[in-house]
């Protein structure tokens, strides 16, 4: 669970993302929001812990068209965003909503696959060999979910600063949170090809 919740920090473009969605969705939006980062979050710990050496190589080898699909990807999403007034009012999410939320973070997570290497390094520096050992390499990936998804109602309690007063600052946050991605996305694409 240390280990999930340490190296899963919903920082960058997921952060905000979780939190734009908090704000103008509620906090359902928002915590579905974070678990799909923590879905993935899993998904990458379970290669590590794994072993599953021909998955992370194949990943390792398509790294780069991962993060320069990823990039595109995150600059049309943090366009869309920075150039979308959000709603005067909160929009609540239906069923496809949510499913479309979580779907959306999961995938913007599935464009780091040096999450692999982060695990592997954790693991290594606390003496964790799990290989073989299935029921303690799920219990691995359930400790890193939990972990991890225990950001979601942290991310989602602290937008509370954000809402103080009659009028938060939606639009502020529209536009940091699509400039970020936007750019990140860019910076993604730029690093790889250099």
């Amino acid at each position: 669970m240390g280990v999930g919740f340490v190296t899963c920090v919903p920082l960058g473009a997921v952060g905000l993302y979780s939190i734009r969605k908090t704000l103008l969705e509620g906090r359902l939006a928002g915590l579905v929001s974070a678990l799909g980062a923590s879905t993935v979050d899993s998904l990458y710990c379970a290669i590590a812990g794994l072993g599953l050496t021909v998955l992370s190589d194949l990943l390792q080898e398509s790294q780069n068209w991962i993060r320069i699909g990823g990039g595109l990807i995150m600059m049309v999403i943090g366009l869309i965003i920075l150039f979308t007034d959000p709603p005067e009012k909160s929009v609540k999410p239906k069923g496809s909503g949510l499913l479309g939320t979580f779907l959306t973070t999961a995938l913007l997570m599935l464009t780091n696959p040096l999450l692999i290497l982060v695990f592997t390094a954790a693991f290594s520096a606390l003496g964790v060999h799990i290989e073989g050992h299935y029921y303690r390499t799920f219990s691995l990936i359930l400790g890193v979910f939990i972990g991890s998804s225990l950001w979601a109602p942290i991310l989602v309690l602290s937008t509370r600063l954000f809402k103080q007063g009659p009028n938060p600052p939606l639009k502020l946050i529209n536009r940091l949170s699509g400039a970020v991605m936007a750019a990140f996305g860019l910076l993604v694409v730029l690093i790889t090809l250099l």
